[in-house]
């Protein structure tokens, strides 16, 4: 008896090699028929060979029983196990009284009783003996094809084997690699892949060589299980063994090696497969978004995802939460709803990767209302948020200024019973308090942290300072900066722009106070400081030489920050010209940038990104370039001139700079009006710059 129609794809009883340029093929369908019209026993290999090649089974899932429309196709292709094989077709009425005989006699029939087999060899205690006992009360010759369908539809790991051992010893196959398989593919099922390990030892202890399937087999055991070192340690070995793997093969080591950590072979066996159009699952899609993520490219995470779309391919819950994780890490919110909205609109519902994911993609990009409304559904849900989660939140919170949202996400943390606020929960507490002024909160904050076994951060007491200083409790700066040095903490360049910014708030008659502290904590600062405050009498260039050196001695992410509120202390100690060289030297180190602007039919002054003291002193620079340009060279005005203040309110303030100019501009009885269709900007003719300006000069104004 020939096996030749069943060994010759051996493969294809595995895994359907789909091409990755056409996801959506459909399988042929296959109708139902007689046994006896569907066996020719003259057909030619290749024949037999297409017909194997559209069973479908995933490399990277477990097989499940074959359909009845599977079974039919098998029977195209093994050999018969009764007389019938010598007739190459007969047909049957359906609506003869023979047929339905003649239907108990075609392999339907015993196909249903070879599933009962398995099921019943799955029942059985796992020894020879009750193994022996149901396969001898099946009834009946059991042919090599019957071995296969029964070992394909066991489930049990531990009779599998004895099934194995039992069939071979009775029956001799021709091919016995096809039952080593299929009983591989039992331990697949029930992701053992010591076992598979271990029959694949027997395998070649029996002589019984391997083929492409059994790795197969194995690799997708591996990735089942969660190994995928040991997925690609078995891919590593199949040359050894002669054997090539094919593409379906190939395409799931993309995600072995994806995750076994060697991203340069998983990238470079993507672009072989878009080259050679491979079929590739969504779980190696998953992987590859998960690689792009890990290593910041962005980018690539939606272009893996738009071609999973172009190649019909859908997405699952996990490649969507990886999605959005990305976006979180990349600091894209606005990508995050896209992607939501798909998850949605495709019928996944969120799961709590999916809330986890989108509280730290709105949370990182300061969408404030988003992400409180996500928080807001987990709770209704009863998800529970994890202590990362609600430092999210919180840190969120505090840079935007929700003061009361900050407080109620605590009060939730603490009663959760989940988990205990940590040393960054604390942190954000006390700088939402510190931002808004609330000196008790703030300090009650500050107990309940070191209650808890915290020590406070820099950071924290650079809030406790901010504090301290929006409340004019300028003994209580002091206080706390000492506790700085008695900690034996370094004050960094943020925490001596804080100091700063306090001197920007406190009463002239007590910046004395703080100005040792700032000597303490970066004596540069303090000598430039002393310089403006004490006004002592230097040469020409001497101040601009010690601000030149204080610059050059700080970070970049400060320099703005500093030298608003060195012109900030200069306005309110009334020392405009002072305010000039420093905003001079902000524009010499391009720390100030595109102040001012000038086309055709605009001239504009931009200050979104100042203090209200470089706000002013730009606008005092400004208005006498104005009327050097106009009064004195005669240079033609533009139609129209305006200030661009922005038209954001500060996070801690219901005061923007926009609020405050419009206050300022009317006491100088400047001509320039908001615009009714240009929030944020003031804007004046040409003629009425001119006169106003002319006006200046005349009465001698030039205080802005």
């Amino acid at each position: 008896m020939s096996f030749h129609h069943l060994c010759s794809s051996p493969s294809s009883l595995l895994h359907d090699p789909i091409p990755l340029c056409n996801p959506l093929s459909v399988y042929p369908k296959s109708t139902p028929r007689s046994f006896f019209c569907s066996y020719n026993p003259n057909s030619s290999p290749s024949h037999s060979r297409n017909l194997l090649q559209v069973t479908h089974v995933s490399v990277q899932e477990a097989i499940p029983q074959e359909t009845r429309t599977e079974k039919s196709k098998l029977d195209a292709d093994l050999p018969l196990p009764d007389a019938a094989a010598s007739k190459s077709y007969v047909w049957v009425n359906p609506k003869s009284p023979r047929a339905s005989q003649l239907r108990r006699k075609s392999y339907d029939s015993r196909y249903s009783s070879l599933i009962k087999l398995a099921e019943s060899l799955d029942a059985c205690k796992p020894n020879e003996s009750d193994v022996c006992d149901v396969i001898t009360g099946f009834g009946g010759k059991l042919f090599e094809q019957d071995a296969v369908v029964t070992l394909n539809n066991m489930t049990n790991p531990e009779t599998a084997p004895l099934v194995l051992n039992n069939l071979l010893e009775t029956m001799k196959p021709s091919r016995e690699v096809i039952l080593y398989n299929v009983t591989m593919k039992v331990f697949r099922k029930s992701k053992d892949l010591e076992s598979s390990e271990k029959l694949f030892g027997e395998m070649l202890e029996r002589g019984v060589k391997p083929d492409n399937a059994t790795f197969t087999t194995i690799i997708s055991c591996a990735r089942q299980c969660g190994l995928p070192k040991r997925a690609v340690e078995w891919f590593e070995k199949m040359s050894s063994f002669g054997c090539e793997p094919d593409n379906v093969t190939l395409a799931a080591m993309i995600d072995a090696y994806g995750r076994a950590g060697n991203v340069d072979m998983a990238l470079s066996l993507y672009d072989r497969a878009r080259t050679e159009k491979w079929r590739i699952d969504a779980v190696t899609f998953s992987t590859l978004i998960r690689i792009y993520g890990v290593s910041g490219n962005y980018d690539g995470c939606l272009n893996i995802y738009e071609e999973m779309k172009a190649l019909g391919v859908k997405p699952n819950l996990v490649i969507y939460n990886r999605l959005l994780d990305s976006m979180g890490r990349a600091k894209r919110p606005w990508q995050a709803k896209i992607i939501y909205k798909d998850l949605i609109s495709n019928g996944f519902t969120p799961n709590w990767s999916t809330y986890a994911a989108l509280v730290r993609a709105y949370g990182r990009a300061r969408y404030g209302d988003d992400a409180l409304a996500i928080y807001r559904e987990m709770k209704e849900k009863e998800l529970s948020l994890t202590v990362i989660l609600y430092n999210t939140l919180l840190s969120m919170c505090a840079d935007i200024g929700y003061v009361d949202e900050a407080f109620e996400i605590f009060q939730d943390m603490k009663n959760c019973g989940t988990c205990d606020p940590d040393s960054w929960t604390f942190s954000s507490l006390i700088t939402v308090y510190s931002c808004s002024g609330r000196v008790s909160e703030a300090e009650a904050a500050l107990v309940q942290m070191r209650e808890a076994g915290f020590e406070p951060t820099l950071f924290v007491l650079t809030s406790v300072i901010q504090c301290y200083g929006k409340a004019k409790r300028v003994d209580d700066v002091v206080r706390t900066f000492d506790q700085v040095l008695e900690l034996g903490i370094t004050p960094d360049d943020r925490f001596c722009g804080c100091l700063l910014n306090v001197m920007t708030q406190t009463p002239t008659e007590e910046i004395g106070k703080l100005i040792g502290c700032v000597e303490k904590a970066k004596p540069k600062l303090g000598q430039v400081v002393k310089m403006l405050v004490e006004e002592q009498n230097c040469e020409e260039g001497v101040f601009k030489k010690e601000a030149s050196e204080l610059i050059d001695s700080i970070g970049s992410d400060v320099k703005k920050a500093y030298l608003n509120c060195l012109i900030d202390l200069c306005v309110n100690l009334n020392k405009l010209e002072r305010a000039c060289e420093i905003l001079q030297l902000g524009l010499e180190y391009d720390i100030y940038t595109g102040l001012q602007s000038k086309s055709a039919t605009q001239w504009s002054l931009h200050l979104k990104s100042l203090s209200l003291g470089a706000a002013l002193t730009a606008l005092h620079v400004w208005m006498n370039d104005l009327s050097e340009a106009a009064l004195e060279s005669g240079e033609e005005f533009p139609p129209l001139l305006g200030i661009n203040t922005g038209h954001g309110k500060h996070k801690y303030s219901d005061k923007g700079l926009a609020a405050v100019f419009e206050s300022h501009l009317k006491e100088l009885n400047a001509p320039f009006h908001e615009a009714p269709d240009k929030v944020g900007w003031f804007l004046t003719t040409s003629v009425a710059a001119k006169a106003w300006l002319e006006s200046r000069r005349s009465s001698g104004g030039v205080s802005v």
